[in-house]
């Protein structure tokens, strides 16, 4: 199992980082998910100051973002930690936010450095599931115990991250709840939620990349 985790792990890193994107700049997309998590748009040049890169570049760089959300003043909304709702509430610091999938709850704790309350309904029933997410400590409240993740390998050659991957990562309540969904979704696969954030884990280090400039917020 451990092993077959890896390989998950790993083919899910690879396809990730081949689609163009903030997760592939470690460096701009940890300072904004922590500016997101601030409850609050990001202007860019907020965001440059942030990552200590010069607004320009900055500017360039998220223009090749196809997945950015924007509000009406060209500040970002959203890019895996969302404003706008949707299935999946990831409460920090008392900020009512969003993620865009599943897995995204589970990860980007550890890239906030903030522990989040998280409640997604299962995608078969609709029963609410529980957890809280440290940054440290990993899971520490799951409930129900027998929650599980959908996972997909993105197709190599996508160009939205959020439509090829994590548009089919969902909560389940139980394994046998999501047999129905799987079945009529060819490639996905269930992992018990401590085995999804076992997988999580490369993403994880990959953001928190050290060779990456260290964010002022």
């Amino acid at each position: 199992m451990a092993e077959n985790l890896d390989q998950l792990a790993e083919q899910i890193a690879v396809a990730v980082a081949q689609v163009s994107g903030a997760r592939t700049v470690p460096g701009l997309y940890r300072p904004l998910l922590r500016l997101l998590a601030r409850g609050a748009p990001v202007a860019l040049d907020d965001l440059a100051t942030a990552a200590g890169r010069p607004p320009a570049e900055v500017r360039q760089a998220v223009a090749g973002w196809p997945d950015t959300e924007y509000d009406h003043a060209g500040r970002i909304i959203g890019y895996g930690i969302t404003l706008p709702p949707t299935p999946h509430r990831f409460t920090v610091a008392g900020h009512p936010l969003y993620t865009w999938c599943a897995l995204d709850t589970l990860i980007f704790p550890a890239i906030i450095d903030q522990p989040a309350d998280i409640e997604s309904p299962c995608h078969a029933t609709g029963a609410p599931v529980r957890l809280t997410v440290d940054p440290t400590a990993g899971i520490t409240r799951l409930d129900p115990a027998t929650a599980v993740v959908s996972l997909v390998v993105p197709e190599q050659r996508c160009d939205s991250v959020r439509a090829a991957f994590c548009n089919q990562v969902h909560f389940f309540a139980t394994a046998a709840a999501a047999g129905d969904w799987v079945a009529k979704h060819p490639g996905m696969t269930v992992l018990p939620v401590a085995d999804a954030y076992r997988l999580g884990r490369p993403l994880i280090d990959g953001l928190l990349d050290t060779a990456a400039p260290t964010p002022c917020c």
